[in-house]
Order: C-alpha cells, then structure tokens, then sequence
C-alpha cells in the first residue's frame, strides 16, 4: 500500500475563511499558556475550561477545510487542555510561519 502525502499548503481562498481563520487565531493566540515544540509540529496547553475546549473546537474545524495535512490531538486532563498539531515534514516551518500560534 503507497502512502500518499497531501502538499503542506492552505487552501484559504475567500474572505470569510480568511477572516474566521484570522480571528479564531487571534483568540486562541492570547490564550496559549505554553508551546512545546515536537518533531513534526508544535504541543499548546491551555486552561480546559468549557469556553477554551470550544474555542479550540472551532479552530480545529476551520483548519481542516484549509491544511488537511494536519493531524490535530486533543487530550483534556482536569483543568488542563492539551492540543497538539502535527502532519508530514514541512508542517512545523509552516505552523510556525503561517499559523503563528
């Protein structure tokens, strides 16, 4: 079985994805409480409050439509939430060029 690697690009085109992305970001952005850099992508922990666990929701769904190279994990352990992002070789330089979080 060949395994096929999807291109590390985002397929943003309109506006409005443009713009949910921007702001989805932004939000997640300030609420980042640490950044743990992986082989392949990047861990975030935030606070695993209900309101953060949607916010991170939301973020994960705009990203699929965009960057399905992408492998989101979240794993919440009491007060804690964790997400870690990763995908083929080329996703950390973009996480951290595009996505910026």
């Amino acid at each position: 079985m060949e395994t096929v690697t999807k291109p590390v690009t985002c397929k943003l085109t309109t506006p409005e994805l443009q713009k949910r992305k921007a702001t989805v970001i932004a939000d997640l952005k300030a609420l980042v409480l640490s950044r743990e850099e992986l082989t392949n992508g990047y861990g975030y922990k935030f606070q695993g409050t209900d309101e953060i666990l949607d916010k991170l929701n939301d973020f994960i769904k705009t990203e699929r439509m965009c960057c399905d190279f992408f492998t989101f994990q979240l794993t919440v352990e009491e007060d804690v939430a964790l997400l870690h992002i990763t995908g083929p070789e080329g996703t950390k330089e973009f996480l951290k060029a595009e996505v910026d979080l």
